[in-house]
């Protein structure tokens, strides 16, 4: 059986390589890892426990052009006289209820301090999160079902 210490260097080992998967299996365990697509410059993790069965996608870089986006959303972010609505928890961001259903908010929607702008998935929990000012969304930072960390900004809002 592998150890953690083993897992963690064959993460570090893929990442710096040019290999997109690698499975490994024992009597014990079945090991899957994948680089997935365009996850902006981090590593992510996400151990999915099944019957004997772990599986952990490992990140690659970003092409330029999401860097480049990248660029352009922090340059919005610093502007001071935007608020922005970040997320309370690590998880997966979703920004309606429902596939079928319609976005809570988009580019230009008025929301006050009850209006409830997206839904923040964790440990099969679904968070509905509020807006908490009054104002006009002028920029969505994530995307459906992005994973977002704590503190990320999820959408900026000109205050009124």
């Amino acid at each position: 059986m592998l150890s953690i210490e083993d897992i963690k260097a064959l993460i570090k080992e893929m990442d710096t390589s040019s290999i997109s998967e690698l499975k490994f299996e024992s009597e014990d365990a079945k090991i899957t890892l994948r680089k997935a697509a365009a996850v902006a410059n981090k590593t992510v993790l996400q151990a999915v426990p099944q019957p004997a069965e772990v599986q952990a996608p490992v990140a690659q870089p970003a092409p330029q052009t999401a860097q480049v986006a990248e660029a352009k959303s922090v340059e919005k972010i610093e502007d001071s006289s935007l608020h922005k609505i970040t997320a309370p928890m690590v998880g997966t961001f979703y920004s309606s209820s429902s596939p079928e259903s319609g976005a809570f908010v988009s580019k230009g929607s008025k929301v006050d301090s009850k209006t409830v702008v997206c839904i923040v998935e964790a440990m099969k929990l679904f968070n509905e999160i509020e807006a908490e000012c009054k104002g006009t969304i002028v920029d969505i930072l994530a995307e459906d079902g992005q994973l977002v960390e704590y503190g990320q900004p999820l959408f900026l809002v000109k205050e009124d």
